[in-house]
């Protein structure tokens, strides 16, 4: 099972990037699939988690309205389009994975995912 992020990078404060995280070795639609992120001295947080067989998703509070996830099953890749980017939102992104599928929001808050990307980072300065 790998996960692969891409498309972090530097964005001006209200631009936008799109994150990427492409799944081999397995197919998602039995995963929930999250987005998280951290920064030096913090707690890694839950940005955004999908049980991929639905689509249902959760944000944090945070990023409501600024970031939607969607997913490509051609691709088997989920991706996190983050727009109005605010310094705030600098850390590196983390892509992960979880075979629980309920408790969507609960398991995204407490960061309780199986398997982790290698992270890709984001930095929003003018």
């Amino acid at each position: 099972l790998q996960l692969v992020e891409s498309g972090g990078g530097l964005a001006q404060p209200g631009g936008s990037l799109t994150l990427s995280c492409a799944a081999s070795g397995f197919t998602l639609d039995a995963y929930s699939i999250g987005w998280f992120r951290q920064t030096p001295g913090k707690e890694r947080e839950g940005v955004s988690c999908m049980r991929y067989s639905d689509g249902n998703t959760y944000y944090a509070d945070s990023v409501k309205g600024r970031f939607t996830m969607s997913r490509d099953n051609a691709k088997n890749t989920v991706y996190l389009q983050m727009n109005s980017l605010k310094p705030e939102d600098t850390a590196v992104y983390y892509c992960a994975a979880d075979r629980v599928i309920t408790s969507i929001q609960a398991r995204c808050k407490m960061v309780i995912y199986d398997d982790w990307g290698q992270g890709t980072q984001v930095t929003v300065s003018s």
